[in-house]
Formats: C-alpha cells, structure tokens, sequence
C-alpha cells in the first residue's frame, strides 16, 4: 500500500482541479432556513454545526447558553477494539437578562450559521455561531442593538472531567482516555469589545461588554495514518497555531471566508417543490402531521441532508459515522462508529450526484486504512491470501466490534470508488486508487466462491444482514449462496470489469472475471412471487425485517431493473411490499430508494411521508419505527444519520436516475410533486442536470457535461441519443427536441 498519509493532501488537491468543471458550477443561491421560536431544551432539539473535525450542539438559551462540541477522532478504541466515540465538552454562558420576548432561532443552511434574537427588556440581543472549514476554529458572537451592554459567566467544561485551567482570556481543558492514551485538548479565548473580564476558578466573568467574541479549537493526539498506527504528538501545539491564525484575523474577514467556503459547496443544488414557506419548524411539522400539504418542507429535509454531509466529512478528515460527527453520550447506540452492512454506505449515497464528491473522500482514506490494518491483523478470522475482509463494525482505526465476520464489507465499500469514478469520470483517481482495490477485493472473491446447484458459483459463508443466515434466526451456521453475498460480489466484478475496460488493462484477468460473473448463481424468484433472501425458497411473507439486503441488487446496485429486468423488478416489489411500511428511520430511507429504482414514486412518496413524523426526544432504548426528532435528526431510534443521508439520495432517485447506462429524466415523480424545479444534480458521466416540470410533467430540461460524450436521455416512453459538447448547455424540451441551436441529435 502507498502511504496514504503522504497522499491525502496532494491526491485531494489533484481531485479538486480535475473536477472543477462541474462539480464546481455553483448556481444562484436561495436562502435555505430552519426556523424556531423556543430555544433547545434538549440535545435532540439543539442545531447541528460542523465543519468535518469540530461538531457541535447549540441549545440558544437566552439565560443558560450551552454549546455541546464534539471532534471527530476522539474514541476510547484502537486497532484492536472498536471503542465508542465520545463527546469532548461543553462551552456554557449564564446570561442575566431576566425575562425575555421575541425568541428567534434559526440555522441557515446554504451558509452554515446558526443566529439567534430575542429581546429583554428595552434591549435586543444576537448571537452568531460558525465552525470555519478554512480556519479550524469555531466563531461565537453576541452584540446588542444600541447602547445595551452584555454581562455574562463563560465556562469550558471537559466531558471527561479534567480540570479546567482559566488564563487571562483563554479556558484550556487536556486530558488523556483511560482506554487507549489518546491525548486531547480544548481551548478557548474571549475576546471583548468594551466592559471588562476578570477571571476565577470556574471561568471568565465579563462585565458591560459591547460585544464578545469567543474562538473554539479542539483536537486529539491521532494521526490519520495507519504506518504510524495513528497516533501523534499532543495537540497543544496545533491548537494554539490554529487560535492564533484564527484571532489574528478579524471577525469578518473569518465569517467571510467561512460563508465562501460553506456556500461553494451547498449552493451547488438547488430545489423548489412548491412555494417556499417561512414558517416555525416546529409549526410545520406539527401541521404535516395532521395532513398539511407542504413540498417545501419536504426540499427541506432534502437540504439538510446535504448540509449534514458538508458539515461532517471534508477532504483531510475522517468519514461521517452513525451520528456524522455529532455525540453527548459516552456509550452511544451500536458506538457511533462505522458499520458496513448498510449504515456507512448509505451516509454517501447522496455525494456524488448532490455535487459533493469532496465529501466522499475521507471514506475513500477510511477504507484504504481499514484495508492495511485488516491485511496487517493477526486475527486469524481476518486471515486471507488475498484482498481483505472485514468486521461488520470498525472504528476510525480500524478496530473491529468483533460481533461477526462480514465478508461482501469490503466488497460494497468498493462500489464507493467506482460510483465516484463513474460520476467524475477521474482516471487518475481510478488508476491510482480505485482499481488497486477492487482488484484485490475481486481476487479475494476469485478465490472462495464454490460451486454450488446447476454449476453455478455462490459464496460458501451466506448471511443476510442481521436477518440470520439460515432458515430462521436461530440458525448461525454458514448458509451459502444467500442472495446479499451473491448480488454484491456480482457488481463487484461488474465495476472491476468496468475499470479494467476503462484503463485497457489487465485483459486477460478481466476475461475471467466476465465468465466467472456470468455463472454466477442469480436472482432467484420463489413461491409466492417474492426475491427470495436465500438460496432456498423459505422466505416468509409476514416477515418485516427492517433490513432489505437481498434488494441490494435493485440499490445500491443495478443488476434489477423495470427497464432491462421486469420479472426480477417485480419479485422485488413482491419481497419489498411485503415487509411493510413501518420500520427504522434508515430502512425508511432505503425503501424510498428501492421504490424509487423500481418507478414506483407514489409508493416512495408515501414512505417519504412515513418518514417525516414526529419521535419523542425521550431516550428510552430501541424502537424499530422510525422517524425524526425536533431538530429532524433521524430516529432510528435512537439517532442515526444515516437516515437524513438517505432520504436525501432517495429524493434523487426520484427526480434523476443514470445507473444504466442512461440519463433517465423524473423516473419516480409522485403526484404529489406536481410541479417543481431541480438544477446542479450530477449523472453518470459528469453531466450536469437542471429539471423543471408542471403539471407533473417535463417542462424542459439542462445538461451540460464536463467532456465530450454521447448520452443516452430517456423520459417516459422517449428514448433519444445526444452528443454533448464539453462546457456547452443543451436545452430540451418535454418531447426532448431541442430548444437551443447547440443541441445535436443522433
């Protein structure tokens, strides 16, 4: 393996110009808001910030301010142990303002600030909050209007409970796990314009300020580099160079830069389905409870998914986990780590054809470490002569849970390299990154699968998610050929034989791969209509597990289509009709996509509704019917993101589909979204799409491709070749005829 230390920057920075054309395109923006009147009284009702390393939780209480951060690397695993990700501390501000009117919060998405107004008596009062990319550091501001002065109690507080040191105008914490020596350390500085600050044992008094502007850094000892076994020096010395570049700045020239930088990226996609509406957040989703028509809510929900990503994977950092890069509690649900038999995947699924490619890099670094430290473990289980293997959960080291051996892991990881390939069309990524690893992935699978029934080759050691392997739940024994193991090695070799063909490479090889892919044991259709899970036909129909793996090859593969495979399409609507709409906030989401694929968009809509209704912030163990929190964070329950990311790449799925091969124009529009516009979605190919439609019908609609290609455009029933000139717009209309002289038809 290359150090992939030593290439994280230069390989990002490479990534960065080579995709400037379209991933770059930034379209006019429109203010995107989540609005409150009530400030947070619990952390399921506080608003999220993040910047991709610093996370954190504002509650906006006018009295009692508490902001709950986060860093991404701080865990108690290590390469051995999974461990579980840990909240880092709290920042709380006691105000006197006594009784106060006019409360207002609101988080801007399309810039990534959190503001807040409320007046107390005769005075107004703001607070501003950002986590800055650029500058590593979060900004907190609080002024008045007028002459108001701000007299208010700062404290730092370490979640592990190290002692706080107050010096001058600066709150430090450090401190180091018990679990695994990980160092870490917060600090941070008040800076005032007028009163005064004096300083005690619990923090900093300030009296009659005009304004006040704090700046948080936080960091850990880890190193994101395997050959170093990830760990570094302690952070004090990067935490003060970060607070120095930051304070040496001024307040504006840091909000600007952070504005830039966070618009570039959300700013990429805009979409409209209906008027655009104002309201309370808390009103809105109270009324779509009881019925209320409101597309806008549902674009909304569709943007923050996407504000989620930008705010908790950048280039250089680590991958989104279960929660993203948000936590309060020590022992989080299934350890707020990665798990890799759905949960992972689909917190990506919406980067690339969202405009956010950037924001899947840091799992590509993920996986790339994961694979060397599994390849260097002296876990017999993980023992291969080649590729690799996985856990089902693995920590930001790669640590397993050790709860079981997941086999395909590796294999749908890589589909992630691919997708980003097919949507960017970058060779130098595909050659240098993701061909290596889908060749040894495919090697390992090259040589365990067996002969089974009728000649053809199934993977000996089946399971199907959390379902069980066999014929019932209580049966652990290896069951193989079970349709999850079949339908993810098949587009494995399908993306490894796509590369291969792309680079011209490796013929041969690839020659057997496309055989071996072809005897492969396929969909199989059972008794009752159904996909069966199984190589046997013993599915049963009452069955609503929340898990829908044998769908895998409907999405996030592309073996089964209405198009191209009708009868296998329709055994999966069978199999996915069957396990009925209440579930997990997650498996909510998949289904959405799956329906989706499978042109169903009332079916999907309706799940999209299921999804969008209210869960209770009381933390009470597990529930497996999903929905969304005050803040609408998903609810498994409890809290996983994974959710939020996959309505949002559902709501693609619905408006632009081109994992055939094909640009398939509003392929699942429900009823519901009868009219609507939708600009910087991306397809296959690196062709930049904007759609309107009214009347739930195609009003026109934009490509523009970062090369030169012909595409294949399909609306319905119409089906036409262009050619796409690089950089040029091509305008269609409802009957794809063209609008514009640029446009040709072949």
């Amino acid at each position: 393996m290359n150090k992939p230390a030593h290439r994280l920057l230069f390989l990002g920075v490479i990534f960065l110009l080579l995709n400037a054309g379209l991933q770059g395109q930034v379209t006019k923006p429109i203010p995107v808001a989540m609005k409150f009147n009530i400030p947070a009284n619990n952390w399921l009702e506080a608003l999220p910030l993040g910047n991709g390393f610093l996370g954190a939780m504002v509650f906006g209480g006018a009295n009692h301010e508490r902001i709950q951060f986060n860093e991404s690397s701080l865990i108690t695993g290590t390469t051995n142990k999974v461990g579980y990700y840990q909240p880092f501390g709290n920042v709380l501000i006691n105000f006197n303002h006594g009784e106060v009117v006019g409360y207002h919060r609101e988080l801007l998405l399309n810039e990534g600030v959190h503001k807040i107004s409320y007046s107390a008596g005769k005075n107004k009062f703001y607070r501003t909050y950002f986590i800055s990319n650029p500058d590593r550091v979060m900004v907190m501001k609080y002024t008045s209007q007028g002459n108001a002065k701000i007299s208010c109690k700062i404290m730092l507080n370490d979640a592990h409970q190290s002692k706080t040191i107050v010096n001058g105008s600066k709150l430090i914490f450090k401190g180091k796990l018990l679990e695994n020596n990980m160092e870490y350390e917060a600090q941070l500085l008040v800076k005032l314009k007028g009163g005064r600050m004096t300083e005690d044992s619990t923090g900093i008094e300030v009296k009659n300020a005009n304004e006040i502007e704090l700046y948080l850094v936080a960091g850990t000892s880890f190193v994101n580099d395997p050959l170093v076994q990830f760990k570094g020096e302690a952070p004090h010395n990067k935490l003060e160079q970060q607070l120095l570049g930051a304070v040496t700045k001024t307040y504006a020239q840091l909000f600007a830069s952070h504005v830039t930088d966070f618009s570039r990226l959300f700013n990429k996609v805009e979409l409209k389905l209906g008027k655009q509406n104002n309201l309370d957040i808390t009103e809105r989703f109270t009324a779509y409870n009881k019925g209320a028509i409101d597309p806008d809510f549902e674009a909304l929900l569709f943007q923050y998914g996407r504000y989620l990503l930008i705010s908790s994977s950048r280039p250089g950092g680590l991958p989104a986990n279960l929660q993203g890069i948000w936590n309060d509690e020590f022992k989080p649900a299934w350890y707020a780590q990665y798990t890799t038999n759905i949960n992972v995947e689909m917190n990506y699924w919406l980067a690339e054809p969202t405009g956010l490619s950037e924001c899947h890099l840091p799992l590509f670094d993920w996986i790339e470490h994961i694979g060397y430290i599994q390849k260097k473990s002296t876990d017999s289980a993980l023992k291969t002569k080649k590729g690799w293997i996985i856990y089902n959960t693995n920590n930001i080291m790669g640590g397993p849970s050790a709860w079981r051996i997941h086999r395909p892991g590796s294999a749908w990881l890589s589909q992630h390299l691919w997708e980003h390939v097919a949507f960017t069309n970058d060779t130098a990524f595909l050659r240098k990154r993701a061909y290596p690893l889908l060749k040894e992935i495919t090697e390992y699978w090259e040589d365990h699968l067996v002969e089974g029934p009728n000649h053809k080759l199934i993977t000996p050691y089946g399971w199907s998610p959390e379902h069980g392997p066999g014929k019932n739940e209580g049966d652990k024994s290896p069951y193989p050929g079970a349709s999850y193991d079949q339908q993810i090695v098949y587009d494995l070799f399908g993306n490894y034989i796509a590369a291969a063909t792309k680079l011209g490479i490796d013929q041969a090889y690839c020659a057997k791969i496309t055989s071996m892919q072809k005897r492969l044991l396929g969909p199989q259709v059972g008794r009752w209509g159904q996909l069966q899970e199984w190589m046997d036909d013993v599915d049963d129909s009452t069955d609503h597990h929340r898990h829908n793996s044998h769908l895998f090859a409907v999405y996030p593969g592309k073996q089964i289509s209405p198009i191209y495979t009708p009868d296998w399409a329709r055994a999966a609507k069978k199999s996915l009709d069957s396990r009925g709409n209440v579930s997990t906030g997650w498996s909510t989401a998949w289904k959405m996509n799956i329906y989706a694929r499978l042109l169903e968009g009332n079916k999907a809509y309706q799940l999209l509704r299921t999804l969008l209704k209210p869960v209770p912030v009381e933390r009470s163990g597990f529930s497996f019917d999903g929905g969304l929190y005050p803040n609408l964070f998903d609810a498994h329950t409890p809290f996983q993101i994974d959710g939020n990311f996959g309505y949002t790449a559902a709501v693609v799925e619905m408006l632009l589909q081109s994992h055939l091969g094909e640009i398939h124009l509003l392929p699942a529009l429900p009823d519901a979204w009868q009219e609507g516009s939708v600009k910087g979605l991306i397809a296959r190919g690196n062709v930049r799409v904007d759609i309107t439609w009214k009347k739930g019908n195609l009003e026109n609609v934009i490509f523009k491709a970062a090369e030169n290609a012909t595409a294949k455009i399909r609306y319905g029933q119409l089906v036409k070749e262009i050619y796409l000139v690089a950089g040029k717009e091509y305008v269609l209309n409802q009957e794809l005829n063209k609008i514009n002289k640029s446009y040709v038809e072949k």
